[in-house]
Order: structure tokens, then sequence, then C-alpha cells
């Protein structure tokens, strides 16, 4: 590891005023609330959630398209927060991000070329046109996209191949790090594969670090080495790929794995489905001591006084959980595990 991180946030907050009615006070909404973590050089570090848990408004704060409540996002050890307008736009082209739906991030009206050389012109990269032919040339390489697709638009390609463009238009600045929110969900299977193969490729080839956003622990299992699980806005375990699949310590994340389907049939048939009782609690009304607990089968009394912060399992493991219920059957462990 290295001895500087290349993103490291600290103590994140982001709260949004709501409304209850026209006359009623206004409450906050903690979309994110107190999250910290690291993201080593050449690391992929996955962030996994349902739907609603603060996720996405993450990845906004690390691209510094919201600003924090509180706390600090550090790239490289600066403080975004603290940067100039003019330090900032020239951080960001160290900074990219692939989104989430390749059919609504693609400007309809510009050809596939001038998609991926847009990013040269917006940072003022007055390149020669030999080394912008040959830059172009290696980024439809590495992106696995025909030189013909150049002149065409968007709407001439499927799911797949647009977002092997917006992979192509964020690797355009040769970044550091690359933010991605769930980059495949809106694909099918059999093109998520291949996907995910090209991003692992890429990392390996221009050694880039990720912040990978999803809700699919199959997807990030494949992909990342760490892995952050987050509910209700705070991350509630942290763990390498292998210990989190493995020997999950949070009721929750316990949860989320039994839910991922097995391709072995007879596997899939002796596992324990753990099926989560109640709704997500709305973050306008957040239960008191541990916010899992209405929904956790491991209820005690410390649950509902004790909000829990992180603690250390194991060296690298870390899980928020008050009284630690997972004195588990190893059986049950193994039949969780994928």
């Amino acid at each position: 590891m290295s001895a500087r991180p290349v993103l490291d946030v600290k103590n994140l907050k982001k709260y949004f005023t709501a409304s209850k009615g026209l006359f009623s006070e206004k409450s906050l909404i903690k979309a994110v609330d107190d999250v910290s973590f690291c993201v080593e050089p050449r690391e992929s570090f996955a962030v996994v959630g349902e739907s609603g848990c603060g996720k996405t408004t993450l990845g906004k704060l690390v691209l510094a398209l919201e600003k924090p409540t509180a706390g600090h996002v550090y790239f490289e050890g600066q403080d975004m927060a603290q940067l100039s307008g003019r330090e900032l736009r020239k951080l960001r082209s160290r900074i990219q991000v692939i989104f989430q739906d390749p059919y609504s991030s693609l400007n309809p009206r510009m050809t596939v070329e001038d998609i991926i050389t847009e990013p040269w012109i917006i940072h003022d990269m007055h390149l020669d046109p030999e080394t912008r032919a040959r830059k172009l040339a290696k980024l439809l390489d590495d992106c696995g996209i025909a030189k013909t697709f150049l002149p065409r638009y968007p709407h001439e390609f499927s799911g797949g191949q647009r977002q092997r463009v917006g992979i192509a238009r964020a690797l355009a600045l040769d970044p550091e790090l690359i933010v991605a929110d769930e980059p495949v969900s809106a694909l099918d299977v059999s093109i998520q594969a291949q996907i995910l193969n090209l991003l692992k490729d890429l990392q390996q080839e221009r050694k880039l670090a990720y912040l990978f956003i999803s809700h699919d622990f199959s997807v990030v299992r494949h992909l990342c080495t760490r892995i952050a699980v987050m509910y209700l806005g705070r991350i509630v375990e942290t763990a390498d790929s292998e210990t989190l699949f493995n020997d999950p310590q949070h009721p929750y994340t316990e949860a989320l794995l039994s839910a991922v389907p097995v391709p072995d049939p007879s596997i899939e048939h002796r596992r324990k489905r753990i099926i989560l009782t109640g709704d997500v609690p709305s973050p306008l009304r957040l239960p008191s001591g541990c916010r899992f607990h209405p929904r956790c089968r491991y209820l005690a009394d410390a649950c509902r006084a004790q909000d829990p912060a992180l603690s250390e399992i194991r060296p690298g493991h870390l899980a928020a959980c008050p009284v630690q219920p997972f004195k588990k059957r190893r059986s049950d462990a193994a039949l969780i595990a994928l």
C-alpha cells in the first residue's frame, strides 16, 4: 500500500433540508452521515447498498459536484473543498466518472469522435494533429471501439457499445481515479461481463484506481479488492472482498449476501435465505440506536440504545454492530458465501 492514498474521505456528511408540509418545520435528510474510507493507488474499492442508502450522493461529493455539510475529501493529500475554482478544474482532469445510464450520458447531437475528444477541448489541451490521432487511436483500441464508429451518433449503437464510448471519454485525460456509478446495471448480463473485464484490463494497463458504486455483490466481487457496505447514509461494514463474502460481521451484510444467487443448483437449494422484515426506515425519521435494528433478526436491548461506530473485528475488517452477534455456526457462513 502507498503511504498516501489517492482518495481519503474523512467524516464526510451531506444533509439536505426537507419540509414535511406547507406550515410544518423543516427536518434534515442525512444522505451521507459521517462516512470515512480511503482508496489506495491502483485499488478497486466498492461501496455497496440498497437504492436510497446514499451511494450516489457520496460519489457526487467525491467528484466535488456537491458541497459537503461537514468532513473532508482529500485527493492525493489535497482538500478538495479548499481549492479555488481554477485549482479544482485542474484537479478534475485526474478524477473522471463513468455514468450509470449509457443512453442518457452521451450527447445525442455529437459524434463518437466529438464525445471522446471533448475533454481535451474543455481542459485546453492543444494537441497537434499527430498526437491527437495517436491518442485517439489508443483510446479506441483500449476500449474495443472500431474506427468506423467515429463519425456516427450514439443512437446508432447498443447499450454496451455506448458504455465503451463513455469509458473512452473518461480515459481521455489519463485520470488516476475513476468513479464508476453503477456502470453495468443498465446492461444485459452477458454485456456486463464484457464491460467488467474491460474495466479490469484497463485498470492493470493504465494503473487506475476505482471507486465502484453498486448494489450488486456479484459484480463488485469480480472487480473489487475491498468492499464497504452502506445502509441509511452510513458504512456498516468494510473488509477485503474474500473476507466479506466468507465471514460477514454485520446482519445487513449477511442478509444481502444470502440474496445473491449461486450458479450451482445443489448449493443454492441448501442455502438459507435471510428475509428482512419491515421496510427501510425513512431518512426523515431515523430509528434510535442502530439504524438497522428494526429489521435485524439478532435484535437486543443494546441495539435500541447504542448508535454503534465501526470497530475492528480483525486487521482491515470493521463492522458497526453493538452486540456483535456473530458467534455464528460456520456451516451457515459457508452456505451464505458465494
